[in-house]
């Protein structure tokens, strides 16, 4: 990776060997930093700010989101639901969510977002057809390495070269932000990549004046001010708890 990156819980000893990122138990290090005291606040609510709502929250933040923006997010699951609800917190006027699974994409619905089901469109020309042929003006790739396409072929192609290590992401969702992103706009990404990717499109990239930021999530830095969101009731976490 060129620098040894930030250690992360759960994350095995690429990036740090602390296990137990959402185990029953985990250890602690410098644990007078890293605990945050939430005080009489249900556990529903203040269990996600360990991990997926910061992360969530910081898709948005790197995105730029604010008022009038129209964002297009790839992935529905916890992360995915959490940047879109943090797309509206910060003052998006549209979010445009992308998945397969009925589930999400209803969560997806009811907190206010627009819906794309893959396997039924051509993602690119939907968001096209969506926002009068510009694209969104910021993208969210919360899916990552382990990305489904709706081509088998396409699938296949990633598939076999990451199953012989000549690739280790499968960048579907990758391709599709940068390519669908309106001009100017910011390709944030929050899925998790972990090393070489093929057919990345620099050419769009480059000739578009794209923006890409992307990271692993710098939790502490937004434990503090999401906790007082959620203190204030303007995001309630525990919407994505399906079972207990």
């Amino acid at each position: 990776m060129g620098h040894s990156p930030a250690a992360l819980f759960g994350y095995s000893h690429m990036l740090g060997g602390y296990p137990g990122g959402q185990a029953e138990y985990a250890r602690v290090p410098f644990a007078d930093f890293g605990a945050l005291q939430v005080g009489d606040l249900p556990d529903d609510q203040v269990l996600f700010l360990s991990d997926i709502l910061p992360t969530g929250y910081m898709g948005a933040d790197m995105a730029e989101v604010g008022p009038g923006d129209v964002v297009a997010v790839w992935g529905a699951g916890p992360v995915g639901q959490f940047a879109i609800a943090s797309c509206f917190l910060r003052g998006a006027e549209r979010v445009i969510a992308i998945d397969r699974i009925d589930y999400r994409l209803r969560l997806a619905r009811e907190t206010g977002a627009e819906v794309l089901d893959y396997e039924q469109v051509s993602v690119p020309e939907a968001l096209a057809e969506m926002t009068g042929g510009r694209g969104p003006d910021k993208c969210i790739d919360a899916v990552g390495m382990e990305a489904h396409h709706s081509s088998a072929a396409l699938h296949a192609y990633d598939r076999t070269k990451q199953a012989v290590g000549l690739e280790t992401e499968r960048p579907h969702a990758l391709r599709e932000a940068i390519m669908s992103c309106a001009n100017g706009g910011i390709v944030s990404v929050i899925g998790v990549y972990g090393g070489f990717t093929d057919k990345f499109p620099m050419g769009s990239f480059m000739n578009r004046s794209l923006t890409m930021r992307a990271g692993q999530c710098h939790v502490h830095r937004y434990m503090p001010r999401l906790l007082e969101h959620i203190r204030n009731g303007d995001i309630d976490p525990s919407f994505v708890i399906t079972h207990r």
